[in-house]
């Protein structure tokens, strides 16, 4: 496996690290090569993330994939996987993987206000039924059509800068549950009031 600073950080971006100072900070850090806990956690609630591939020539292409929370399994130690559900039909991705299997997770939580970028290598893998059986919620309507695995290289939790917060509905919710709850307790109260009164 490669040096996860060289994953992370080619000759180029390493030289300009030094030329600006910022170098000494990277220099003898210890990446995470493996799916933790705090990953696998983090994970679990997680409805969409960008993957990121490059054709054999260096043209790049993001590509955003949402699906149900946790949709992005860990299935070993340093191994995620999800399914490719129908899209768009371009097929970018799949064409940059079958030249190039260098790829790039980006995960943004607005809610937390936490950013992961996982650096690795993907796969296709069409016809695994075991697999989808693992990768599939099937309460969630989509139709997967593929699978796609990625091996980590390595990853890194960013700084929260920047990151305004946004929050899903889901996430709010049960805030807006306990409002409407404390709503109907006010009104029936203030019927109450009228009534007495």
């Amino acid at each position: 496996m490669s040096d996860p600073d060289d994953v992370m950080f080619s000759p180029t971006v390493k030289a300009e690290q030094t030329r600006l100072g910022s170098r000494a900070m990277f220099e003898g850090r210890e990446w995470k090569t493996e799916i933790g806990d705090d990953l696998r956690q983090f994970l679990a609630v997680i409805d969409t993330f960008f993957l990121a591939t490059a054709s054999a020539d260096g043209r790049p292409y993001i590509q955003h994939r949402g699906g149900p929370p946790g949709f992005l399994k860990t299935i070993g130690p340093r191994m995620l996987a999800f399914a490719d559900f129908a899209g768009n039909r371009q097929y970018i991705t799949l064409g940059h993987l079958k030249e190039n299997d260098r790829a790039h997770i980006f995960i943004l939580h607005f809610a937390t206000q936490q950013r992961v970028k996982l650096w690795g290598r993907a796969r296709v893998v069409e016809n695994d039924l075991a697999l989808m059986e693992r990768l599939v919620d099937p309460a969630y309507r989509a139709r997967p059509q593929r699978a796609i695995v990625f091996a980590l290289e390595a990853w890194d939790i960013n700084c929260t800068q920047h990151i305004v917060p946004r929050y899903s509905e889901a996430e709010i919710a049960p805030g807006i549950d306990k409002l409407a709850t404390r709503i109907r307790e006010l009104e029936e109260e203030v019927a109450r009031l009228k009534a007495d009164g």
